[in-house]
């Protein structure tokens, strides 16, 4: 696929965006929830390799080649190495998959209720690899915690500067302003959200679009007028905590966003399972939460 028909295939959105990027911090959780705990892997050389063999069985499960898998979002590390002794973005396009790359290097401490990004200190080489590599877009997330205007503006603010910085090399940004769906104030705290990003759209040139990775919104379509602007390209959903059940359920509600879910994919897969296991597992996940995407 080359970058017209990678586009074309996240603008049509008839599918979901597959959340492969657990990075440091996460890993350990996600590789228990797999079923291999910390006595299996000592050091961070082994952890990654493991969670890399737990991304490789995934992408090589016939029911990811599918066609409900549009995208998916990789940590660096996956990038680096290799599926089906191919380098991981190409065995992703070959599958017909646009590969995402996440840039986000952790989050800074709470003030006024948000959490920015920490500094982007590797941006730079590595949007140029990631280019090099055949990546078609990026990820990067912050964090809402309540509705405080000015921890918002500063968050959709650090958002936009760093996805302008993004485009100028090349890629598409999915900017990640997520809110925590635990907030007593979400549904307060999501319009003021919306509000600055209208805002900041309107100061993008019109040859320049990003994508949007938003928490699923506690007012059902209230991103309406996001997903139909013609500087975004798509809108798409993280599950944020929830279950599987619970984030298509609340994604069909949304029409016109997509799932972006990691945990909603990942949750009932284990490395104890057969290989027809582990595939029919991620197959009915797959199913059900391109079903939620394209309601």
């Amino acid at each position: 696929m080359n970058t017209r028909e990678m586009t074309d295939k996240i603008a049509a959105g008839q599918g979901f965006i597959a959340a492969l990027d657990q990075s440091g911090g996460s890993t350990p959780k996600a590789l228990a929830g797999y079923g291999v705990g910390e006595d299996e892997w000592s050091g961070d050389d082994e952890m990654f390799a493991r969670i890399h063999e737990m991304r490789s069985r995934v992408i090589t499960s016939p029911s990811f080649a599918n066609g409900k898998v549009i995208g998916a979002i990789l940590f660096e590390k996956t990038m680096d190495g290799e599926v089906d002794g191919k380098p991981t973005a190409e065995a992703l396009k070959e599958r017909g998959v646009v590969p995402f790359i996440k840039i986000d290097q952790g989050l800074a401490d709470e003030e006024n209720g948000v959490q920015l990004m920490k500094p982007l200190t590797k941006l730079d080489p590595l949007l140029e690899k990631s280019v090099a590599q055949g990546m078609f877009g990026t990820k990067e997330r912050s964090l809402i915690k309540s509705a405080n205007a000015e921890g918002i503006a500063a968050i959709v603010a650090q958002q936009f500067e760093v996805g302008n910085r993004v485009i100028d090399a090349g890629l598409m940004p999915i900017l990640e302003p997520e809110y925590d769906i635990t907030a007593d104030d979400r549904a307060e705290g999501e319009e003021i959200l919306k509000s600055e990003i209208l805002k900041h759209l309107e100061t993008l040139p019109d040859d320049r679009q990003v994508m949007l990775k938003l928490s699923i919104p506690k007012t059902a379509n209230l991103y309406r007028d996001l997903i139909d602007h013609p500087k975004v390209l798509a809108v798409v959903a993280l599950s944020g905590g929830y279950s599987t059940e619970e984030a298509c359920a609340e994604l069909e509600k949304n029409n016109g966003m997509i799932a972006s879910f990691s945990r909603g994919l990942l949750q009932d897969l284990r490395a104890q399972q057969s290989d027809d296991e582990f595939d029919a597992t991620l197959g009915k996940a797959i199913d059900s939460i391109c079903a939620a995407s394209v309601a």
